[in-house]
Parts: structure tokens; C-alpha cells; sequence
């Protein structure tokens, strides 16, 4: 494959979208890892994906939804591959703000708005990939907690198996699947003016269970500004801890992957997993 860079976009925009292909092309810095982001001119991105995501089906999701209190990406065109590059790609309406930091002031209650909002929606979807049972990835979140402990950060295994049987002996979701957005990291979430203006990559959006959705009261929030976003959600006991499981399952995964190829990911795990009650040990 190519090199990812402005020199592949502007290649594949004169093949495809010659209307854009003069414009200025400006890779942006980002920790996530399904895309590479190339701002287009003032008001368009371009978005390759990293891997075998589908493009058609993030934009049929953006199109279906409606009724939200934020923006959402708009899907402008959808290339095919060429020049090397093997899979279909995007162009985006240009949102504004900044992503979202952990541990930093964020609106909570306008946060919660935004998932009330979503779970709301009666469009058809796909299932979402984190809207499934806890136990579909229970055997994979037990050797990651077992490796905490074997670590040159050793975290604390015995606080994070807690909370993981916590939340697999919490009461299934037995309502109608939601719409959830199933990726909610800080990097998804824009801040304008310090109120929450835009949510990115929908890609693993869909229908399931909402306590996915609650992974940002531990990736992102803290003690003082997760209590109005619990009640702004109107999460009762049983799907917070599993919206608890879900925060340390990624966490717990991410961390040694992330640890030496993504700052932004790794730091963001440790996070989630000291706002769990399993900081490293003493």
C-alpha cells in the first residue's frame, strides 16, 4: 500500500474529485486509529480509513440519524480505491471545535443530552459493536486484567477483576436495542466555547445495549461531573456497572497495545483505569 499522506490524497482527488483537487490539503494530528484525517480547503475532510471499515454503512448511519443537539460529520462523496489505496474512502463536511480531555472541564449534562438524544432515534441499524452482551468479550477482558499485574506499570488486577464480575453479574439490557455510538473516546467528542459542538466517527454506531455509551463518565469525566451525567442519562444500577465493564474492557485492552505506538490512547487507558479504583499499586 502507499504511503498515506497529502501526496495519495491530491492523487486520489484529480482521479475522482478534480472540483477539490487544488485546494490545500493539511494532515491533522490525531490519537485515533480507524482513520487518517486530512483537512480539505476551510470546509471539507478527507477521511482513509486504517482499516477494512465501511464507509457506506457510516454513511447510511449519518444519514438515518436525526434529531441530535450536536453536529454530526456530513458525507459529501465516498471514493473508490485507487492508486494503490485498497479500500473506499470519504470526504466530510469540516466540523468545528477541539477534542474533548480527559479529566478536563467538560459540559456532563450537555454530554448526557447528546446520548439521551441518540437512544432516541427509531431509524433501522445495524447491530453496534459494543452493543452486545459483556460475556462476548469476557475470555479477551480477563487475560488483558491478568497482564495489568505483569507489567512495568503494574496496575491492580484484583480492583479491576472486581469490578469486571461486577458487571457481568449485573442484569442484562432486556429493553428495545438503542441507537448508540459505541466509540464515545474524548477524541470523538468536539468542545466549542467549552459546550459540547460535534461527535465524530460513527462507524461503530448502531443498535444494542445504551451502556455503551456510558464509557465516557470514566474515560473522560470525573468524580465531581459524572454524577449529573449518570442522571442526565437516567442510568439505573445495573446498566452503569456494565457501562463500568465496558470502560475497563477497553481499557484493559488497550494499554499494553497502545503502549509504546499511540501516547494518546495508552495515557487515556491509564486514565480510565485509575478512575476505576484500579490505580497502579503501591
Amino acid at each position: 500500500m502507499p504511503a498515506v499522506d497529502a501526496a495519495l490524497v491530491r492523487r486520489l482527488l484529480r482521479g475522482q474529485f478534480p472540483e477539490w483537487a487544488d485546494r490545500p490539503i493539511t494532515p491533522l494530528a490525531s490519537g485515533g486509529t480507524v482513520n487518517a484525517v486530512f483537512r480539505l480547503g476551510d470546509d471539507l475532510t478527507v477521511r482513509l480509513p486504517r482499516s477494512a471499515e465501511d464507509v457506506e454503512q457510516e454513511r447510511r448511519i449519518l444519514k438515518a440519524l436525526g434529531g441530535l443537539p450536536v453536529a454530526i460529520p456530513a458525507v459529501v462523496a465516498v471514493g473508490e480505491p485507487a492508486e494503490g489505496f485498497p479500500r473506499p474512502w470519504a470526504v466530510h463536511r469540516w466540523l468545528d471545535g477541539e477534542p474533548a480531555l480527559e479529566g478536563r472541564d467538560t459540559p456532563a449534562r450537555e454530554l448526557a443530552e447528546f446520548v439521551v438524544a441518540l437512544r432516541a432515534n427509531h431509524a433501522d441499524g445495524p447491530p453496534a459493536y459494543r452493543g452486545k452482551p459483556l460475556s462476548t468479550v469476557d475470555e479477551a477482558t480477563r487475560r488483558a486484567i491478568a497482564r495489568l499485574s505483569r507489567t512495568d506499570e503494574p496496575f491492580d488486577a484484583a480492583a479491576a477483576r472486581a469490578v469486571w464480575a461486577e458487571a457481568l453479574n449485573a442484569p442484562q439490557w432486556t429493553g428495545p436495542p438503542c441507537w448508540v455510538h459505541a466509540d464515545l473516546m474524548p477524541g470523538n467528542l468536539l468542545l466549542r466555547d467549552g459546550r459540547l459542538s460535534g461527535v465524530l466517527d460513527w462507524a461503530t454506531a448502531g443498535l444494542g445495549d445504551p451502556a455503551c455509551d456510558l464509557i465516557p463518565a470514566w474515560n473522560l469525566l470525573t468524580a465531581a461531573t459524572r454524577p449529573p451525567f449518570r442522571d442526565g442519562v437516567g442510568a439505573d444500577d445495573a446498566t452503569w456497572a456494565r457501562g463500568r465493564g465496558w470502560a475497563l474492557s477497553m481499557a484493559a485492552l488497550q494499554l499494553p497495545y497502545y503502549r509504546h505506538t499511540n501516547a494518546v490512547i495508552s495515557a487515556n487507558a491509564r486514565y480510565v483505569l485509575t478512575e476505576l479504583g484500579c490505580a497502579p499499586a503501591p
